[in-house]
């Protein structure tokens, strides 16, 4: 596995998908993970062709971000089988993708933290813009609209403007100082739930979170906060949980017991599947209105019935 620039204990979707492959070496004899961790995008080409000049039978890309160096190296080395999270290669039929329908569980979010805010304001900000990430803000910026919609309210959103694909971005995945600096803003401007789309940066707003005495509280991404971060659960809301740790498990599963990884249709995960979904609200289960768990429960149903459609111009083609 090659990490994203995010770092093996981002505690985010890096982690994850390592996570997913020390879960395959428990089903799989044959599974010996390994993996290098990149400080820079520069690093994504090398990185991967060291792991082709290994012979590993199995080569995870994560993010995608890692996109044209994953094509570029598997287009040159078509004997061996890659996979990426967050990106589907064109034209790449050894490289098997792992995309996710974020966007369906970021509206459950946002219509949580329309329904929960005190303020009437709320926020997100991300990494870097790039689809992986804005699909989270389109999907919550939705839910925040559909809250508004049925309740007749105005819930604002701060980081955000789906209509324009313009909003607030650190430009860093593993920079804590930055995402705090943020978060303090939105603070100021009266948010008191923010969702950060930005791995290990999105922490500083934990911090900000933990030192407002239970004024504002965070929305994470990827991994259950609570597992990941035990200790800023008593500021995590819930988290808008990206099954990579199951996706890439069951890759690696499939490609160590000789199954083939087909590249079309790849791998997308929904509401539907699990693929994608709110983890449960943990030290605020008892904060949280009954009457709006329900309203949440009953948008995930008309979500995977079609119902209601959740669309993004990020969203997995």
């Amino acid at each position: 596995m090659v990490t994203d620039t995010g770092g093996i204990d981002d505690k985010s979707f890096n982690a994850s998908a390592w996570a997913g492959i020390q879960a395959a070496k428990g089903q799989a004899s044959n599974v010996d993970p390994k993996y290098v961790a990149s400080t820079s995008e520069a690093d994504y080409e090398p990185n991967l062709r060291g792991f082709v000049t290994k012979k590993c039978n199995f080569i995870l890309s994560v993010g995608g971000l890692m996109g044209d160096a994953t094509k570029k190296v598997a287009s040159e080395n078509t004997s061996s089988q890659f996979a990426i999270v967050d990106s589907a290669i064109a034209g790449a039929s050894n490289v098997y993708p792992m995309q996710f329908a974020t966007h369906q569980a970021a509206f459950l979010a946002g219509y949580l933290a329309a329904g929960y805010s005190k303020s009437g304001k709320v926020a997100t900000f991300g990494g870097l813009k790039i689809p992986p990430v804005t699909i989270f803000m389109d999907g919550f910026a939705d839910g925040v609209a559909q809250y508004n919609k049925v309740k007749s309210k105005n819930v604002q959103v701060l980081g955000w403007d789906k209509a324009k694909q313009n909003g607030s971005f650190t430009e860093d995945f593993a920079n804590p100082a930055k995402g705090k600096a943020l978060a303090s803003t939105f603070t100021a401007q009266g948010a008191d739930v923010i969702m950060p789309v930005a791995g290990g940066t999105g922490l500083g707003a934990a911090e900000v979170a933990k030192a407002s005495s239970g004024k504002v509280s965070i929305i994470w991404v990827d991994q259950d906060g609570c597992v990941s971060t035990p200790q800023d659960c008593d500021v995590f809301l819930t988290t808008v949980v990206k099954n990579i740790k199951d996706a890439v498990d069951k890759a690696v599963v499939s490609g160590a017991t000789g199954q083939p990884l087909a590249a079309t249709p790849g791998y997308l995960g929904t509401l539907e599947n699990n693929g994608v979904s709110l983890a449960p609200y943990h030290d605020f289960d008892s904060k949280v209105d009954p009457a709006l768990k329900a309203e949440v429960d009953k948008l995930k149903t008309d979500i995977t019935s079609g119902a209601i459609k959740v669309e993004s111009a990020s969203a997995p083609q």
